[in-house]
């Protein structure tokens, strides 16, 4: 069995490697590739059964503009742009890609903490320079700190250890209590750990439970001094308040969700224009191990719709 109609929407070509675009035009007897804001969309989705989307989702009105759509496969685990009741409502499958990133993610946190930590950019930069003397420099350790993780996810928990192989007192909040991990982590209310923890990881995915979730007044009590670390969606985030908590320089806050699907040009100045806004390209997912197994999953999820048997499905 094969897609009569396979359109990829808003996935460049170089995102995914020509082996991986191969092996998906031999699901299907045509496949297309539009740019996010073609005018062809709606054309080239009257006809077709299966979607390929990445970080721009798919909303009812870009599902209503393909009334023969079975199959949508997402280049991404977080599905919170694309309208999942709504394809579930009209029999579309849905599919996501969990777990490609963990490693790869968890390991940039804790990165990009050392990395603030130890102001390791200003002494790689000024070492490049001149002979720079040691004395210039400062830095705080990990070890013996209050580590908060906001999700305990497959991300949030390989946070959560790998914050704990460097001696941290860690601390998470779930929807619910994890008992299995009672004897690693010390899970508390949201509100009460972010009022006293050094470093907060935000791992959480979007969906409507979680959007809006660090608002105003819990930006305000997040501890002074702490480094706040979001590889997440910042939809989760009252941006205008974390523009305020940041003009106050008591907390750095830093992210890698810098793509125009995530923030607009004038969101991302006004962030940026804070010392203590630290920002990076989108690095979270970038490893070859990790692109690896997105694209193998990607790919393995439209052979396993087609073959009956659908995995990686979300409702």
């Amino acid at each position: 069995m094969k897609f009569k109609k396979l359109v990829s929407v808003g996935i460049s070509e170089e995102i995914i490697d020509k082996k991986y675009w191969d092996m998906l035009s031999e699901l299907a007897e045509e496949r297309v590739l539009l740019p996010k804001d073609s005018d062809k969309i709606e054309e080239e989705l009257a006809n077709a059964d299966g979607l390929l989307v990445w970080f721009n989702g798919a909303d009812k009105d870009l599902i209503d503009k393909a009334p023969s759509l079975k199959y949508i496969g997402a280049l991404a685990t977080g599905v919170g742009k694309i309208d999942v009741a709504y394809a579930t409502s009209k029999g579309i499958v849905v599919t996501n890609i969990p777990g490609y990133s963990t490693e790869a993610v968890s390991e940039l946190v804790i990165a990009v903490l050392l990395e603030n930590l130890r102001d390791l950019s200003r002494g790689k930069t000024k070492s490049k320079q001149a002979r720079t003397p040691e004395f210039d420099f400062s830095g705080r350790e990990i070890k013996g700190r209050d580590f908060g993780v906001i999700g305990l996810g497959r991300i949030g928990t390989r946070v959560a250890e790998l914050a704990k192989a460097f001696g941290a007192d860690v601390y998470y909040w779930s929807r619910s209590p994890k008992p299995d991990v009672s004897d690693k982590f010390k899970y508390e209310e949201l509100d009460q750990m972010i009022s006293h923890c050094d470093f907060l990881s935000i791992n959480l995915a979007l969906n409507h439970e979680t959007e809006g979730i660090l608002n105003a007044e819990r930006i305000a009590a997040i501890k002074d001094g702490a480094v706040v670390i979001n590889t997440a969606p910042l939809e989760l985030i009252d941006l205008e308040a974390l523009d305020e908590r940041l003009s106050k320089g008591t907390i750095t806050f830093i992210f890698d969700h810098t793509d125009p699907d995530d923030i607009n040009d004038e969101w991302l100045e006004r962030l940026r224009k804070h010392d203590n806004c630290i920002t990076y390209p989108v690095l979270g997912y970038i490893t070859d191990e990790a692109k690896t197994a997105l694209q193998e999953i990607f790919v393995n999820n439209a052979k396993s719709f087609l073959s009956g048997s659908p995995t990686n499905t979300v409702k």
